[in-house]
């Protein structure tokens, strides 16, 4: 066994919250826990316990505490949690009313901007004023189309504080998309900003947005951000469109927050599904559930506190935007960029990083990937002092990506490789900073979250590779799925494979460290010969490839079986010859299996993703096997799909 890539130190430990957290355990528990696993199972088998226990160490600001805390009677699918409990999710993130500082934001312009908790505070206030004097009550919802800008932390917050149900949209979505999401839960209110700026360039939303509200017909009032501000501001729309400061002129400076008493369960975000198998699925997520959960991975698996700056780098239409704005809570500095990661320079992140002295820096695996590609080592330059961890999401973290970041970036830093989603609003599997860093694994389960990998007969396995699932109920699980009365999507989506068993659709192992490797999505796993392979596993093998921008892969139904086709963009002046693609075959062969090895490798000139840059594999292997791809508008490059649309040529022969 190869030795730990970080290796946490005596001092780290000492000072970690999740070890203050097990003590505080043992004192209530009378148990001693020797490693983290070992809390990890306690607080599996003892869930009422160990659930009720985070509400009593953060503490939870209730309005009412009641008696029960699940109700399991109906099964895993029907579990109700804290039922007879009231709370109210922004007055446990606006705890803090002092002058330390909340936001600071950046953009690629050089724009920047601070705001203390006192500041939020208000701005909440006055905004939160204005919506009740327009008439929003709990329950309606608020839909937002701005970039990552302070603007958004502040109406989700006031949007919570009253009850209101917050969904939020990045601004280069399409008109289409968000339409595909907005027009089925039917937002009184629009929230959007005049533009955003990326590469260098400032886009202009107000022409698609106004189109947007003509088309959504329960629109009562929407509120416009100026932000890039240069283009005149024309209301074509047959509704009332506020300019931001217009519209809170009215409320009074020094009003305290009437924060509304609601149930634990009250729904305050929708999420959704990517939608390229049709319209996104709308994902409803209660106010208690979503805060223990974010409370417990930020506090106790990612160890902030108030010293920390947690920098995720980010779109308002991504989970982890909700989950960073959720560190308020602890009291931390939560760091707000809008722009591109790579402009403009390759490094500018950690340029920004090191300037501002960042503690906590997240990002996706395609992000890493690309620092890798272009061969940017920020270890060189930059001394990053303050970074202590490195968080990892979006797609599974490849092996060489683990190598790469402790040879290029910094040497002694906790990289956590984490795994959740939009389902849960939450992780399964990430870091603690009481376990050592393996190469190409997670470190472990997420305290509470009985997770399990299941064979194809639903037999619990370790060691061998299978489905990801979750066997007992948790409080962040979605509280309902919007216009699904019956709860028939909602069962589909997750409990329809394996009886009262959440399937997350992860292709995944729990190793011999305790820790989880991803290999991808289950639905799009590879079967050629009836040798399961997850797409991941001949993705990371491509990373060593400077010739390769990026690739996609998918299994072909091919004369009674599968067989495994690789498409490859390339970057600028590199070409597919017999000499590279004998180098990808023999990379893939060498290092996985003969039965990983493509049976094709075609060069493509783009590769299909969604808008949160997840690969669009689904929806290219239905376009090689003749099906319609259902909903075009989910992916960002929606054109891409078109290149593989003329290939038969090439893949019947």
């Amino acid at each position: 066994m190869s030795a730990p890539l970080w290796t946490p130190s005596k001092g780290f430990q000492q000072n970690a919250r999740m070890r203050l957290f097990s003590e505080y355990v043992s004192q209530e528990s009378g148990l001693n826990f020797a490693n983290y696993h070992q809390l990890w199972r306690w607080s599996v088998d003892n869930r009422e316990q160990f659930w009720s226990l985070l509400c009593e160490y953060f503490p939870i600001k209730f309005s009412n505490r009641g008696k029960q805390v699940l109700d399991e009677s109906s099964g895993m699918f029907m579990a109700k949690w804290f039922d007879d409990s009231q709370l109210n999710f922004a007055e446990n993130l606006l705890r803090y009313q002092d002058q330390h500082i909340a936001i600071e934001f950046y953009n690629e312009q050089g724009k920047q901007q601070q705001l203390t908790y006192q500041q939020l505070y208000q701005q909440v206030s006055l905004l939160a004023q204005a919506l009740q004097a327009q008439g929003i009550k709990p329950g309606d919802r608020i839909a937002a189309i701005v970039p990552n800008i302070p603007e958004a932390v502040i109406g989700m917050l006031a949007s919570t504080s009253i009850g209101a149900i917050w969904s939020s949209c990045s601004p280069d979505f399409g008109q289409q998309s968000l339409m595909d999401r907005f027009n089925q839960i039917q937002p009184k209110v629009i929230l959007y900003s005049d533009g955003y700026v990326y590469k260098g360039k400032t886009h202009h939303s107000q022409e698609k947005i106004t189109g947007l509200i003509e088309q959504l017909n329960r629109v009562e009032f929407a509120i416009l951000i100026p932000y890039v501000q240069s283009e005149p501001f024309i209301d074509h729309t047959n509704i009332p469109i506020f300019l931001w400061d217009e519209f809170l002129s009215n409320s009074q400076a020094d009003k305290a927050i009437n924060f509304i008493s609601l149930a634990f369960n009250h729904p305050i975000y929708i999420l959704y599904s990517s939608g390229t198998t049709g319209v996104p699925k709308c994902i409803v997520h209660g106010a208690g559930g979503t805060l223990l959960q974010h409370l417990k991975e930020l506090s106790l698996h990612t160890n902030i506190t108030r010293d920390d700056k947690l920098f995720y780098y980010t779109s308002t239409g991504w989970m982890m935007w909700n989950w960073l704005v959720s560190s308020l809570a602890l009291g931390a500095r939560v760091i707000l960029y809008d722009g591109c990661p790579t402009y403009p320079h390759m490094d500018s992140l950690f340029q920004l990083i090191e300037k501002h002295k960042i503690t906590v820096f997240g990002c996706s695996a395609k992000y890493i990937s690309a620092l890798q590609n272009a061969n940017v080592k920020p270890i060189e330059q930059l001394k990053l002092e303050q970074l202590r961890c490195i968080l990892s999401t979006g797609s599974p973290l490849s092996s060489e990506l683990f190598d790469y970041v402790y040879q290029n970036i910094k040497t002694d830093l906790q990289l956590c490789s984490i795994s959740g989603g939009t389902d849960l609003i939450s992780c399964f599997a990430l870091g603690n900073p009481l376990s050592p860093v393996n190469r190409g694994e997670l470190q472990g389960p997420g305290l509470g979250m009985a997770i399990e990998i299941y064979s194809p007969d639903g037999e619990s396995i370790i060691q061998q590779k299978g489905e990801l699932v979750c066997s007992k109920a948790f409080p962040s699980m979605p509280i309902y799925f919007w216009n699904d009365p019956d709860n028939q999507k909602y069962r589909q989506a997750y409990f329809s494979q394996f009886p009262n068993v959440w399937t997350h659709g992860d292709y995944a192992e729990l190793t011999k460290n305790q820790g989880v490797i991803i290999y991808g999505r289950s639905d799009t796993t590879l079967n050629p010969g009836g040798i399961r392979i997850g797409t991941a596993e001949i993705y990371r093998q491509l990373e060593p490839f400077n010739e390769i921008e990026d690739s996609l892969v998918i299994g072909q139904e091919w004369q009674g079986d599968q067989r495994i086709i690789l498409f490859i963009q390339l970057k600028a002046h590199s070409h597919l010859n017999e000499q590279l693609h004998h180098k990808i075959c023999q990379q893939i062969r060498t290092n996985t299996s003969i039965h990983h090895v493509p049976a094709k490798i075609i060069a493509i000139q783009d590769i299909p993703r969604t808008y949160n840059g997840k690969l669009a594999e689904k929806a290219v292997y239905q376009i090689i096997h003749g099906q319609t791809v259902k909903n075009r508008s989910a992916l960002l490059n929606p054109e891409a799909l078109d290149l593989f649309q003329n290939l038969e040529q090439i893949l019947t022969s």
